[in-house]
């Protein structure tokens, strides 16, 4: 855990600046994808940037707020930016909402540029745990496996090693899925299913993830659902492109 770089006199907090790469190798590995799917990389970096702009300001509302009174005595506090201060949630939506509108304005198709981005999610992956071994958040449960690791207190499976690890797995399919188009939104569906797959796994070793019906974590049931929505439109999917080449072998053979 090191959720300081000391540089001299100048301090870093390691948890963002790995955060903050992992955007810059997902952007790079986006930009090299959407040459290979003859779009325009521009855009596509474009799209990237003013998202995450988008979804900081997104967070960053949102938890204020959450906490809007405390934020009246203080207005100032407003403006100070700190990693714990943003609620995920609303700075997810923020910057779908700023993808979207961005998207349609450069004409750049759905499912196309979904496939395009998904090599950067994966690599992201790999950052988030990164991010999370050097803060020490998601920490796993105690245990006295021999790969266990000594974490607040206690022996605790390496939670974040799993995440660093799946991450590995995951973006190495993905590179290779994305060697052969199969058909639009099929990497990334099947990355949300590999992802949600491996999210799903990982929570069952968690120690702070939120418990509900006292077996299963709130995490899990996101994961899950996830899991099958992907695979339900990825048969859907699948099913059109197969009737879409059938009819044109037989709209040939006519001819």
């Amino acid at each position: 855990m090191l959720p300081i770089l000391q540089i001299g006199p100048l301090a870093l907090q390691l948890p963002g600046l790995l955060l903050l790469l992992g955007v810059w190798a997902g952007t790079l590995m986006a930009e090299r994808a959407a040459r290979f799917h003859q779009l325009s990389s521009a855009a596509v970096s474009n799209m990237i940037f003013y998202a995450l702009i988008g979804g900081i300001l997104g967070a960053r509302l949102g938890y204020v707020l959450r906490f809007f009174d405390l934020y009246l005595q203080s207005p100032l506090g407003i403006l100070a930016l700190n990693p714990n201060t943003l609620s995920p949630l609303e700075g997810v939506v923020a910057a779908l909402l700023v993808a979207i509108v961005f998207a349609q304005r450069k004409g750049l198709p759905l499912w196309e540029t979904l496939d395009v981005l998904t090599p950067g999610f994966a690599s992201f992956m790999i950052f988030m745990g990164l991010a999370h071994l050097a803060s020490g958040d998601a920490f796993g449960a105690e245990s006295s496996l021999p790969w266990a690791i000594e974490l607040w207190g206690a022996r605790r499976h390496p939670t974040q090693i799993y995440e660093i690890l799946t991450g590995v797995i995951v973006l190495a399919i993905m590179l290779q899925l994305s060697k052969k188009t199969r058909f639009e939104g099929f990497i990334f569906l099947g990355y949300v299913a590999l992802a949600s797959a491996s999210r799903f796994l990982i929570e069952a070793f968690r120690g702070d993830s939120q418990i509900v019906f006292a077996v299963v974590r709130s995490a899990q049931i996101v994961s899950l659902l996830l899991l099958i929505g992907a695979l339900i439109v990825l048969h859907f999917r699948a099913s059109r492109s197969f009737e879409n080449k059938t009819g044109l072998l037989i709209q040939d053979n006519l001819t």
